[in-house]
């Protein structure tokens, strides 16, 4: 229907909370016949992470004096873009020291904070305006901003691809958004698992049983305690963000939604977010419902709210858009759909690798995220879930180590999570992926956000000195995602540009089609930054396109 609008003593690798396994005996360590032995609680996430042997070193990085318009991070409190120049804005005046310190105390948009998008609301594009002179503002002196150790040099030397050459030249990934690059950690920890652990789980009595189980639950423990989950048991291993809400479109959906219900979605999500639920309108008789964005890609909150109403069963939101980076208002939307009784899911693949994540915060129903994008391995994902959300869906596959009996009559499935888990699950990718997030919490999520933050600014200024380049997606509180198009090239034609020169971009329509043709484009070029990139960076992929536009005078 169209849419209206811990391993054991010997690893070397123990997994956290691997000391506090419940008692058994070694005949139901071994010989049990599903994970109902193995199903550790976290009661609640520690304040501070447990620690990991990869902490950075050394001192900041400094940010470079760019020979074009550029703006410190702390403009605008922490904001990229002026609120009142929808289109093409410039950067204010810059602050008083008082300003500056007030808005360091203050709530701020900048993405890594929990409140991120919480408090504003779209900007209106009937006010757009002429953007203001771009100025170019030096930092004030003797101002002492509050400000981890981000080493970033020692970050890139534990990303082994980085030393890769492409066409002769050194390997720039801007390719994040796609997927991630991977610390030797956590290439290190599967072949480890492979070389040390490799068994089936939750059953055999042997030892090998025994590490993979404690490996793999090891993982669970650390999604939950990265999503914030209060328990192991709301956290459910798939293939990856797409399977994930599947999942949930084939288990709860099937169940819960019916005909002349409703299903709201946004203008700007990925097909993983439109087709599955197209998919079960069609079957059901539902209805999908879209809230349309701004000139800037900002989702607006008011006409959201209009789409609400008794009907809406399932509101199916991203946190950040993957083709224009724009930082949705989730945890306001997820209250509004609540007053209304429907079910929030929220699409956390582009956000877990740049902003902290606290499911219980965002108080959403589900939420799903994939492990190659936040430096973990491919085909390894994750679906949370409420625990009366996931109790109230039905097994969506069947088959060996979701139940607990079988006969030829009924079989009794397993309660949540293993409910979901039917068959032989990845089991070293979920290793990899528990790995992956011991990394990023060693170095800290907001140190993390500050470093990509200043990238984002330092990057988003230059590409606006580029004469014919046009940004895709503007708003106000932005993911490192700069997605545009270049007058005088196709989309493609820029990423073999950039792709002899050893840049990696995606060119396309990244899988939002309808978010792109919502600024009347195709494909755009879309670099994404992550963590290891640094402003050189940025001035090679600058360069590439100056020269494409002399090229083309």
């Amino acid at each position: 229907m169209a849419p209206q609008f811990g391993a054991t003593p010997t690893s070397p690798f123990p997994a956290p909370g691997a000391d506090k396994l419940p008692s058994e005996s070694s005949a139901q360590r071994l010989c049990g016949s599903g994970p109902s032995f193995y199903q550790p609680e976290v009661a609640s996430a520690p304040a501070t992470p447990n620690p990991a042997p990869y902490a950075p070193a050394g001192v900041p990085q400094q940010r470079p004096t760019p020979s074009t318009p550029s703006a410190p991070s702390f403009l605008s409190s922490f904001s990229l873009f002026e609120p009142t120049l929808p289109s093409l804005p410039g950067f204010g005046a810059l602050p008083t020291e008082d300003e500056v310190k007030a808005a360091l105390n203050s709530v701020s948009s900048l993405y890594f904070l929990e409140d991120a998008g919480a408090l504003s609301k779209p900007t209106s594009t009937a006010s757009a305006q002429k953007p203001a002179a771009a100025t170019t503002p030096t930092l004030l002196p003797d101002l002492h901003l509050p400000r981890k150790q981000f080493d970033i040099d020692s970050i890139r030397r534990d990303f082994p691809i980085l030393q890769e050459r492409v066409n002769g030249k050194p390997l720039i990934w801007l390719d994040n958004a796609a997927t991630t690059q991977k610390p030797q950690s956590v290439i290190d920890r599967i072949s480890y698992f492979y070389q040390h652990e490799n068994s089936n789980i939750h059953r055999a009595a042997h030892e090998l049983a025994a590490r993979a189980t404690d490996a793999y639950e090891g993982a669970r423990s650390k999604v939950a305690r990265f999503l914030n989950a209060p328990s192991t048991n709301e956290v459910v291993f798939v293939r990856g963000a797409t399977e994930a809400i599947n999942l949930v479109a084939k288990s709860w959906g099937r169940r819960h939604i019916g005909k002349d219900d409703e299903i709201v979605i946004s203008w700007i999500e990925h097909h993983a977010n439109i087709v599955p639920w197209q998919m079960l309108a069609a079957e059901t008789g539902a209805r999908l419902r879209v809230a349309p964005v701004d000139n800037d890609g900002q989702i607006l909150l008011d006409e959201f709210e209009k789409l609400l109403n008794p009907k809406t069963r399932l509101v199916s939101i991203t946190q950040v858009s993957n083709a224009l980076g724009t930082i949705t208002p989730t945890r306001q939307m997820v209250q509004m759909a609540h007053r209304y009784g429907a079910r929030v899911l929220v699409d956390g693949a582009q956000s877990v690798s740049h902003m902290a994540t606290d499911v219980q915060a965002l108080d959403c129903d589900f939420f799903v995220f994939s492990g190659h994008k936040v430096f973990g391995p491919t085909g390894i994902g994750v679906l949370y879930g409420k625990p009366d959300a996931l109790a109230d869906s039905p097994p969506w596959q069947g088959g060996g180590n979701m139940i607990v009996d079988v006969t030829f009559e009924k079989t009794i499935y397993h309660a949540p999570p293993a409910r979901f888990e039917a068959g032989t699950g990845n089991i070293a990718d979920a290793v990899g992926l528990g790995a992956a997030i011991d990394y990023v919490e060693s170095l800290g999520m907001e140190n993390i956000a500050r470093h990509e933050h200043d990238l984002l600014i330092y990057a988003t200024n230059l590409l606006k000195t580029i004469p014919g380049l046009r940004l895709i997606g503007t708003a106000k509180e932005k993911a490192s995602v700069m997605s545009f198009v270049l007058e005088g090239y196709k989309t493609e034609e820029v990423g073999a540009a950039l792709n002899k020169e050893g840049i990696a971009v995606r060119s396309g329509h990244h899988c939002a089609q309808p978010a792109l043709r919502r600024f009347g484009v195709e494909t755009s070029v879309r670099p994404s930054l992550a963590l290891y990139n640094n402003y050189d960076d940025v001035d090679a992929l600058i360069a590439v396109l100056r020269k494409l536009k002399s090229n083309n005078a």
